[in-house]
């Protein structure tokens, strides 16, 4: 089950910097995941200083 990042993102960047497949970039107001490409590490969550990355 591929990870989503809520709107309590911040835009820190720091799940993007730290994802194993660049499958999370920066969207219009928060970073989204490309569900396709996600291997449900959980890296961005462990990351994550507010959470926001949530398996779906």
């Amino acid at each position: 089950m591929a990870y989503k990042i809520l709107d309590t993102c911040i835009s820190c960047g720091a799940c993007a910097a730290d994802c194993p497949v660049s499958c999370i970039s920066q969207g219009d107001t928060i970073y989204v995941v490309d569900a396709a490409a996600c291997i449900d590490c959980g890296t961005c969550a462990s990351v994550c200083p507010v959470g926001a990355p949530v398996q779906e």
